[in-house]
């Protein structure tokens, strides 16, 4: 396992950042560089470097859409938010129309947000290529032809042109597919989602998202905890304040960075990702829920130091 990659990393739909919000980033920028002089492009990119994601960068709008390079010939994708078109186009870019390749698809389950990008997925309209759909649900190859069915999409389900398959998987049950061990694990969210724990090269990659914990569950929890143990990274569903899951969202099916850095600490894993953020989030946001969970896991370390990391579209986590 040599990567992780982030194609998509909001909740429930995607969001895009407006003209305002661009403007404001921009008169932040001038404002901090005021009085300042930049003898060089280079001081000029050290001077971006520290304003920051909310004012240098985005974090992004694409719904769910993970990578995982595994150093293997096939490629690895958790679901198949909007973020799986761009990731399409980048594929063709380095393949070419007329190499065929293998996709793996594990999915959390079927809600929209997590599978609306299949039908902007272009190697599932060229011949040759294989593509592989994994999950708990059985109602998946249900879900992906119904939204590419009129009145929905104008392009149906029957026009893709590659081989796809569709493999049921039971929980708690270790599979090698892809050049990995992968485990899944039942969820707590609306109409069920499944998390997966992928294992190779000595690395360990967990995505949990669209899940909801109960803390004060002291079996579910501990079956969590031992389902992030010693991971290297836990891509968490950090979409919720823990006064949200704990009042006017409880039930939602989500959960809090609070949650994460608890189940993390006590799992020993080395690096959360907060994942899923909530639509309604802008930049500023979401770098005060970083800060706050860094603050969080510094107060209440008690061993190694949880690393924390909030996904970006983007983003790459290598070792």
């Amino acid at each position: 396992m040599k990567c992780v990659r982030f194609w998509g990393t909001r909740g429930s739909l995607p969001v895009a950042l407006t003209a305002s919000g661009v403007r404001r980033k921009v008169i932040t920028a001038l404002a901090g560089a005021a009085g300042r002089h930049f003898a060089s492009g280079a001081e000029l990119e050290a001077y971006v470097d520290t304003l920051g994601m909310a004012v240098a960068g985005s974090y992004g709008g694409h719904s769910s859409c993970v990578e995982i390079e595994t150093g293997g010939p096939d490629y690895v994708l958790c679901d198949m938010g909007s973020g799986l078109r761009r990731f399409g186009h980048q594929a063709i870019e380095r393949h070419g129309r007329g190499s065929p390749q293998t996709y793996h698809f594990f999915m959390s389950h079927a809600h929209w947000d997590h599978i609306m990008g299949f039908p902007f997925f272009t190697p599932a309209y060229f011949p040759g290529n294989r593509i592989f759909i994994y999950g708990g649900h059985t109602v998946l190859e249900e879900a992906l032809r119904r939204q590419q069915s009129p009145p929905s999409f104008p392009v149906t389900f029957a026009a893709l042109r590659a081989n796809i398959e569709f493999v049921h998987l039971e929980p708690e049950r270790d599979y090698e597919l892809a050049g990995m061990t992968v485990r899944m694990k039942l969820q707590r969210h609306g109409g069920d989602s499944y998390g997966y724990r992928f294992s190779s090269d000595g690395k360990t990659v967990v995505y949990s998202t669209d899940s909801e914990h109960r803390m004060s569950d002291a079996a579910e929890t501990a079956a969590f905890v031992e389902f992030f143990r010693a991971a290297d990274l836990v891509i968490f569903d950090a979409m919720y304040s823990l006064a949200d899951t704990m009042s006017v969202k409880a039930d939602w099916g989500h959960s809090s960075n609070i949650a994460g850095v608890e189940l993390c600490q006590m799992a020993g894993a080395r690096q959360l990702c907060l994942f899923h953020h909530e639509p309604m989030h802008d930049d500023e946001a979401i770098d005060r829920l970083l800060a706050e969970t860094r603050r969080i896991e510094e107060i209440t370390r008690t061993g190694e130091r949880l690393l924390i990391s909030a996904a970006y579209d983007g983003m790459e986590v290598r070792w």
